[in-house]
């Protein structure tokens, strides 16, 4: 059985009537199949060393990479009444171009001449503003001359009292020459009156010396008398010299009690015209608003406010425009288990509706009819489906995306994360796990730190 001894049985011994022991005599084409199945066994094991790239998929949708390039509407900035249109959905614009023209629905701006009117309003105000300005400067000449009189009539009332104060005290040396002469002439006339008693003068002397009596007498009263006056004459002097002062001072405050008040009247004519002046400039930018612009170059997707003369209310949505020339992005939604996989720089595959593709995803290299892109963003907090947000721009290394692409048009996204053994992914995928968060690059820096 073995073939040890030499007597052989084969040819002298049939196992033909044994069925089980004749299938447990091998043959060639068992041989052959074992050989078969020793060959793919070895060939699956090494295929299960193969290198595998790990991946996310998730589905996506084609939008403006720039918020300003994205679909947008047009609202009208003012309430009125549709009076025409220019365009119609599907054409071309640019912007600045004329979407339509609404006509003003409010009772304060419906005259005609409400611009030239309320200029006219402006020049009236400013020009008043203007005369109050004179009417101050007039005022400041008014205090000016007021100031130059006073010191003048100041210097007059100062000389008047001085002369006074002068002549008081010239009326005083003379009244006490008079006094003096008085006293002389009363010892003169008592010696005349002893003489004449005594029969030494005559009594027509004795009568002369009594009119020169009298003469100085009157002399000291007329001297006195004359103080007197250059007294009240100084006092008046005095007087007068504050009247002066009390003059300028009163003239000076109603001068500009009245300058104050007209300059009141400038400034309120000034905010008044200013008041007008951007009155004017509103009205200039509301009469603007009338006609709808177009904010960017795109095409008009869709209108949605129709006919002529209907009413549209401030704020409303009547047109919706898509921007010409928008660079391409895809925005994806993943997982939050797989969100820490995902970072800027990432490369990402794309299948887009409408153009056929042959995925491998695990060897992204040999696949055909895919895509490149790159992670730009990555928002910070899930959406309404409880995923976060990934925007993919397209990899300027990569093959072009289609010149047929449009917004709006589905994707399907292939996030490609390490490279890593076939069967380790097997075994990953049969126990669940996620896939490997640290790139090797990053396990050798942290081997390397410990």
């Amino acid at each position: 059985m073995l073939n040890i001894s030499t007597n052989k049985l084969t040819g002298k011994v049939t196992f033909a009537e044994f069925k089980s022991l004749d299938m447990t005599i091998p043959a060639s084409e068992s041989r052959k199949r074992v050989k078969i199945l020793l060959w793919i066994f070895l060939v699956l094991l090494l295929f299960m060393f193969l290198p595998w790239t790990q991946t996310i998929r998730s589905k996506g949708m084609v939008n403006a990479l720039r918020q300003d390039q994205r679909p947008q509407t047009i609202q009208t900035m003012i309430a009125g009444r549709i009076e025409g249109w220019y365009v119609a959905e599907g054409d071309y614009v640019q912007r600045g171009d004329t979407l339509m023209l609404i006509s003003e629905i409010k009772d304060d701006y419906f005259d005609p001449q409400l611009l030239e009117r309320t200029m006219k309003q402006v020049e009236a105000k400013t020009l008043s503003a203007s005369s109050y300005g004179e009417r101050v400067k007039a005022q400041e000449a008014q205090m000016e001359a007021l100031r130059a009189n006073a010191i003048l009539r100041r210097e007059q009332a100062e000389n008047r009292l001085r002369m006074t104060e002068l002549r008081v005290i010239s009326d005083s040396i003379r009244f006490e020459q008079a006094k003096v002469n008085f006293e002389v002439g009363q010892d003169q006339l008592e010696r005349a009156r002893r003489l004449y008693e005594e029969g030494l003068r005559s009594l027509t002397d004795f009568e002369t010396r009594q009119l020169r009596f009298q003469e100085v007498q009157a002399n000291l009263i007329a001297a006195e008398n004359t103080l007197l006056s250059s007294q009240n004459e100084r006092i008046a002097a005095s007087i007068e010299l504050n009247a002066v002062d009390n003059d300028y001072r009163d003239r000076l405050a109603r001068t500009q009690a009245d300058m104050f008040s007209a300059m009141s009247s400038q400034f309120d004519a000034e905010a008044s015209a200013t008041k007008l002046e951007n009155q004017f400039s509103n009205y200039s930018v509301r009469s603007g608003m009338r006609y709808i612009l177009a904010p960017q170059d795109g095409y008009i997707a869709r209108a949605l406010q129709v006919g002529i003369g209907e009413t549209v209310k401030e704020g409303m949505e009547i047109l919706s425009i898509m921007p010409a020339n928008a660079t391409l992005a895809v925005e994806m939604y993943v997982d939050p288990i797989d969100l820490p996989l995902v970072r800027h720089g990432n490369k990402v595959r794309f299948i887009f509706d409408g153009w056929p593709a042959i995925v491998f995803s695990g060897w992204p290299q040999i696949s055909n009819g895919t895509f490149g892109g790159i992670v730009v963003a990555i928002d910070k907090f899930t959406g309404p489906n409880n995923k976060y947000r990934v925007v993919v721009a397209q990899d300027p290394e990569e093959v072009p995306w289609p010149d047929g692409l449009q917004i709006g048009s589905a994707a399907d996204g292939i996030a490609l994360l390490q490279d890593v053994p076939l069967w380790y992914e097997i075994w990953r995928q049969l126990n669940g796990f996620p896939a490997d968060y640290y790139t090797q690059d990053e396990r050798r820096n942290m081997k390397v730190n410990k």
